[in-house]
């Protein structure tokens, strides 16, 4: 992921916007457009203002990363059994239409997938503007979770065209779905900061350019 990604990514976790932030840095809104766009690239002060302000390091901002890259050194243990489950129980639950069960709680939505000693359950309520929680257990004790809070922008958002995408999560992106998916008139991007024990995220879908639907998301491995 480089610079204007996640510059961008950073601004809308914390909910500002560019004037907001372009406040904060005493710089036209103009200024920070250019730079999410990748037209141009902040000077060190701005860059210096940028680091202290989001809290992450100039080698984070300015380094060429993989989208699961984190800001902190990953921890050296290894996820890919609990990975593994959650995007089997992926494609067994809401995004493919299977396994919803009885509410957990007033007008939810929850489904839930089992398999040996791994249990996943996913919830959420509200419909065009919706909040929920993802959560993992093993043998009865939780393993991970995930918070989401998303809407939907425009009448030509698509849900069949959001479970699809979300079907092509995989081992390098298993946060929600796919850094980037296009079908037909329909496009899917999701960017991540951070690893499978502690990320955030955002995801977006445009219809011919249009933006329909957008979520911001944020999990880890629980202790």
């Amino acid at each position: 992921m480089i610079f204007s990604e996640k510059l961008q990514l950073i601004r809308k976790s914390k909910g500002m916007t560019q004037e907001e932030l372009a406040a904060r840095l005493d710089v036209s809104r103009q200024a920070v457009a250019k730079w999410e766009s990748g037209q141009v690239y902040p000077d060190i002060s701005n860059l210096i203002q940028i680091s202290n302000l989001f809290n992450v390091t100039i080698d984070y901002l300015v380094r060429d990363q993989e989208c699961t890259a984190s800001v902190v050194p990953m921890e050296e243990t290894d996820y890919s059994e609990l990975i593994a489950f959650r995007l089997e129980a992926n494609v067994n639950t809401y995004a493919a239409y299977m396994n919803e069960t009885e509410s957990t709680r007033y007008d939810s939505h929850d489904f839930t997938y089992s398999k040996g000693p791994y249990t996943y359950h996913d919830t959420y309520v509200g419909g065009e503007q919706f909040a929920g929680q993802e959560a993992i257990w093993l043998n009865g004790k939780i393993q991970y979770a995930m918070n989401y809070l998303g809407r939907v922008l425009d009448q030509r958002f698509s849900g069949d065209f959001l479970k699809e995408a979300l079907r092509k999560a995989d081992m390098e992106m298993p946060f929600r779905g796919p850094e980037y998916y296009q079908s037909g008139e329909y496009t899917y991007k999701c960017s991540v900061t951070g690893d499978f024990s502690w990320f955030q995220g955002y995801e977006e879908i445009y219809c011919n350019n249009v933006k329909v639907y957008e979520c911001y998301f944020h999990g880890g491995v629980m202790r």
